[in-house]
């Protein structure tokens, strides 16, 4: 079989211990203040670092890529939902409107939801 033609497995190499999703609603101000720039402090951990997808909240804490320096720093406290599917990290495309997208782009959104949903929390739902 191809590379191209063989499943996609977004399983992590290590597998993660997950804890059981929540879904908690989390509103659009406190998730923006979980962007990383907060410090975390073990006996007041009340600013996480959240990513959203499709409206789902996972905790992605303790992966540097999301921190102020990190590569994806730009999806901290945001629902970047349409940058994921555009293959973006310009600012302006994180956003969490994707329904518009072609069908191609949308498999690509569920793509980026099954990866992180492999290895990160699911802490919430976005309330708007």
């Amino acid at each position: 079989m191809a590379e191209a033609d063989k499943p996609k497995s977004f399983a992590p190499k290590e597998p993660h211990k997950l804890n059981p999703p929540k879904d908690t609603p989390i509103d659009l101000s406190h998730l923006a203040k979980c962007n990383g720039t907060a410090p975390v402090q073990s006996n007041n951990p009340s600013y996480p670092t959240y990513v959203a997808i499709k409206g789902t909240v996972f905790d992605v804490s303790g992966n540097t890529a999301y921190a102020p320096e990190g590569a994806y720093h730009v999806f901290a406290g945001k629902d970047p939902s349409r940058a994921l599917a555009l293959s973006s990290l310009k600012p302006e495309d994180c956003r969490s409107d994707w329904e518009d997208l072609a069908d191609k782009e949308k498999q690509v959104l569920s793509d980026w939801f099954t990866f992180f949903s492999k290895r990160y929390n699911i802490v919430g739902q976005v309330r708007s």
